[in-house]
């Protein structure tokens, strides 16, 4: 193992979101371009887990102030995934069904003392290794108090010439809690409080920025825009350029394959009418659309980030507009949301329906089967579900905001290249003309098969962003 990859998620061992879908990719393909690559993630009581074997490789207990926690090192026996998948078995901590939520949707009120656990249990495993890791790769807050810890904390001073690496996914969400919690983290060197500060408070996301050997974001439109809004690090970020870079992420094209998903009803032979037509009919038995209209699926979770909180505007502007179209949604998340939309189904029966769950299988059935999708996020880092889009030849919408400004180019651009429809302000007005032009696009047949035809064949796999990620670490000393 040279690269060890630390992360709450890794698909499909444990997802919630994009991060899940990253980890579980980019270390096989890191593999096959000879970088040995391993991952851990916490030992959840997920579906996937629950059905692997393990192999326990190393037992030990974390101080948490004044209370010892036992923990253990589990790998999962097999190579399925492409890469080693080891798991962290921390009692009472992670042995829950949910990542970061339970069932009912509510955050696990006990998050800070979880991510500290799962920190220290992962540097308390990689300083007995025989071989240690070359370099750790730690993704999101959850991690970021890693590269701190193998700096500062005595425990941990074996790894302190362990280059590190910090991506972020999502610089939204910080991780930070106030001084008052300072007793939890392992013993580390006085002097060095000023690192993990923040506005006052202990700042895992600030702290890993200040602290890590190199930085990546998962887009580099995203860097630059965190390098002006990022819930107050705007300033940090900006000091710490020089060993920054935004990296877009790539997508598996062997898990997102048209011809041999097993998700799917009905995988691509020859002809990309016929596998839209089968895989639309699909959908239309098992939600309630109108069969002549194009279908507009929204897919990933309802929250205001992700824009789902102006779809009822949406669609409400569609229809009073006379806008031929179709709607569905499939995710979860504020409860607020759910009722509204639950709501537009009554009022638009036909032309609105939805499945309020994480269904990863549906998912891909409405990547196959619908005609767009739509994506009118506040932010997004780089975006996924785009990419995926465009594998099954449904054309994306969305607006002109990180990672999809970096891979969707609109279709008007007069060098016939464009693989999207985008607009730029945050505005039911905007999207609601996207979608018009879109009901456009839809009648005009022609140009549409000429049109997926292209963007089925967009290279956003994996191989490109892995060698940039080994550029990153060699830049750190590795070769």
């Amino acid at each position: 193992m040279r690269i060890l990859h630390i992360s709450m998620e890794c698909y499909p061992a444990a997802k919630a979101g994009g991060l899940g879908d990253v980890v579980g990719a980019l270390p096989a393909y890191l593999n096959e371009a000879g970088f040995e690559s391993a991952v851990i993630i916490p030992k959840y009581q997920t579906a996937w887990l629950e059905k692997q074997q393990f192999r326990e490789v190393f037992r030990d207990s974390i101080r948490l102030h004044q209370e010892d926690i036992p923990f253990s090192i589990q790998q999962v026996v097999g190579n399925t995934l492409g890469f080693p998948l080891f798991t962290a078995a921390i009692p009472g901590k992670f042995d829950r069904a949910g990542v970061y939520n339970d069932t009912s949707g509510l955050v696990f009120e006990d998050e800070i003392e979880r991510v500290l656990c799962f920190q220290q249990a992962v540097l308390k495993w990689v300083i007995s290794l025989p071989e240690k890791p070359s370099l750790l790769h730690c993704h999101d807050h959850h991690t970021g108090l890693i590269p701190f810890m193998v700096k500062h904390c005595p425990e941990f001073n074996s790894l302190h010439l362990t280059p590190t690496v910090f991506t972020i996914h999502n610089g939204m969400y910080h991780g930070a809690f106030g001084w008052e919690k300072i007793h939890l983290l392992p013993p580390f060197d006085y002097d060095a409080r000023g690192l993990l500060d923040w506005k006052n408070g202990i700042n895992p996301l600030a702290t890993a920025i200040k602290c890590c050997w190199g930085l990546t974001t998962v887009s580099p439109s995203y860097l630059e825009e965190l390098r002006l809004h990022s819930n107050g690090l705007e300033s940090l970020i900006i000091n710490e350029r020089p060993k920054s870079i935004g990296i877009l992420n790539g997508i598996d094209t062997a898990v997102w394959n048209p011809k041999t998903d097993p998700f799917i009803e009905h995988p691509l032979k020859r002809s990309i009418e016929t596998f839209k037509e089968k895989n639309k009919k699909s959908l239309l038995q098992r939600f309630n659309i109108a069969p002549d209209v194009p279908i507009i699926s929204f897919i990933g979770r309802l929250v205001n980030e992700k824009g789902a909180d102006l779809i009822p505007e949406i669609v409400q502007r569609v229809r009073a507009n006379g806008i031929q179209a179709g709607f569905i949604l499939l995710g979860t998340g504020d409860p607020r949301l759910h009722e509204i939309f639950q709501a537009l189904q009554q009022q638009f029966g036909g032309y609105f329906d939805l499945s309020l769950e994480y269904n990863e299988r549906l998912a891909h059935q409405l990547y196959a089967g619908s005609d767009f999708l739509l994506m009118p996020s506040r932010v997004e880092p780089c975006g996924l579900n785009q990419l995926y889009a465009l594998r099954y030849g449904t054309v994306p919408i969305v607006r002109s905001v990180g990672g999809l400004k970096d891979t969707i180019t609109d279709i008007s651009e007069p060098d016939e290249e464009g693989n999207g429809i985008r607009f730029d302000n945050f505005s039911a007005d905007e999207a609601a003309f996207a979608i018009y032009r879109a009901a456009n696009l839809f009648q005009n047949k022609e140009v549409l098969k000429t049109l997926r035809s292209r963007i089925m064949n967009v290279d956003f796999s994996w191989e490109k962003s892995a060698l940039a990620y080994i550029k990153v670490y060699e830049a750190l000393g590795l070769s």
